[in-house]
């Protein structure tokens, strides 16, 4: 058994890790506010992108990208998330963002909404959040009832992020509610002009991201833009979310190890009372234990990459990857921000935008409680 990366994958690492601290980390404070990045950057980073050989590297071959998989995604999503160069909430580096709800469209829907997306002639967002149905899908109020070819849509989302700029919703609504998770949720392809589609409060977070509320009254949706079967839309949306955790995973590491690099050079730089930081036992253990906490949530993050590469079941490492990690970063920002005092709290450094961000992952996709209520269910159902 190895627990090292494969050398390719290795080397991957080394090249976007160079890339990372020569082209962004100097300009990171300049690039963007947190939420919009600035045309000439985003210009730059996708001609980066495509100069390293990245673009669309997580899409499919058969639909024109790299297919490079799991693992690839998480080496690259965690060395560019050492950097607040890209905005927090919808920034990459690969090229556009492909839901893998949309690889399960039809032919016809997928040259309507799928390859549009890879070429970034649309936008879509992800609507499955209401306001009395958070982490428990299954208690959703938003239905579909089906008349003839068509269903009618009625209900409410929030928080859903990038809803203004989307061209359409991959949208998540109980066909049958009496079987809530377990076969009455399904997904359709809203577009967000049509009728009834209405975004109604946009929300200010800690992020600075302003994700949306919308309300859906008496939509009418053809049945043709219905993902999967009927009911089939709450294991649909784990299978994206599956490897969703594994980035958000990532990028949680990648915080972790900018915060970890940035405590120790400054712990080595700062004299209090004739002693430098490093020199002081509490600073030591501080630096001792992010480092070996971040280790720890790498080896997890990674081998979920690797089983789900391998076509093995990983969302049991998938859950426990989610939570160490995004638990495990916040503990990290937290303890650089303390090491650095109160220049931590401008903005004159990244670190309190990291601490934010890591406060965040705390929450989305996935509350730390639900992902420990989901191991600890399937622990309660394996043992005993």
């Amino acid at each position: 058994m190895s627990f090292e990366l494969p050398e390719e994958m290795q080397l991957l690492k080394e090249t976007v890790r160079r890339y990372v601290d020569s082209e962004m980390i100097p300009i990171e404070l300049k690039t963007c506010d947190g939420v919009t990045l600035k045309p000439e950057f985003r210009k730059k980073f996708d001609a980066d992108s495509k100069k390293l050989g990245l673009w669309l590297m997580d899409v499919p071959e058969e639909f024109g990208g790299q297919g490079m998989g799991v693992l690839a995604t998480v080496v690259v999503t965690e060395q560019i998330a050492r950097t607040t160069a890209l905005p927090s909430r919808g920034g990459t580096f690969t090229g556009p963002s492909v839901r893998a709800i949309l690889y399960e469209l039809s032919d016809d829907m997928k040259e309507r909404y799928l390859y549009p997306v890879i070429r970034g002639e649309k936008h879509g967002c992800f609507g499955q959040t209401e306001p009395d149905a958070g982490s428990d899908p299954g208690s959703m109020r938003t239905t579909a009832v089906r008349e003839g070819d068509e269903y009618v849509i009625n209900g409410v989302k929030r928080f859903i992020t990038g809803a203004g700029e989307a061209d359409f919703i991959q949208l998540m609504v109980a066909t049958d509610r009496e079987k809530g998770s377990h076969g009455g949720i399904t997904c359709f392809i809203v577009d967000m002009d049509t009728p009834g589609v209405a975004l109604t409060t946009q929300y200010e977070t800690m992020m600075g991201d302003k994700p949306w509320e919308i309300v859906f009254e008496d939509v009418r949706v053809p049945a043709g833009h219905r993902v999967g079967a009927e009911g089939e839309g709450f294991t649909l949306g784990q299978r994206w979310l599956g490897a969703g955790r594994l980035r958000h995973g990532a990028r949680a590491l990648g915080v972790a190890e900018r915060c970890i690099e940035m405590m120790t050079s400054y712990a080595k730089q700062r004299v209090t009372f004739g002693q430098t930081l490093s020199d002081r036992q509490a600073i030591q253990w501080m630096i001792a234990d992010s480092f070996v906490e971040l280790h720890a949530a790498r080896l997890m993050v990674y081998h979920a990459a690797a089983k789900a590469d391998s076509g093995e079941e990983f969302r049991q490492e998938g859950y426990m990857s989610k939570y160490y990690a995004d638990e495990m970063a916040f503990r990290v920002a937290d303890r650089c921000m303390q090491v650095h005092g109160g220049i931590a709290l401008t903005t004159d450094l990244p670190i309190e935008r990291f601490w934010r961000q890591a406060r965040s992952y705390r929450i989305t996709e996935g509350a730390s409680e639900v992902m420990k209520m989901v191991i600890a269910r399937n622990i309660l159902r394996t043992y005993g």
